[in-house]
């Protein structure tokens, strides 16, 4: 007796996972935006080269 064919897209049924479904993800939180990150760190370098070059300016 052969077994009847399961298309392409289908598990077939002695193949299908026993687990349950993935839960879905956690908000990222603080990480979900690095953009903020990325630019809080671009301000902060900017105000400490802005110290050095008024300093400079200065003497």
């Amino acid at each position: 007796m052969t077994e009847p064919l399961v298309p392409p897209q289908e598990t077939p049924p002695a193949e299908g996972s026993t687990s349950s479904a993935h839960q879905e993800r956690a908000d990222g939180g603080m990480w979900e935006h690095p953009m903020v990150w990325v630019s809080v760190i671009v301000a902060g370098s900017a105000l400490i080269a802005l110290f050095f070059v008024f300093r400079m300016v200065g003497l």
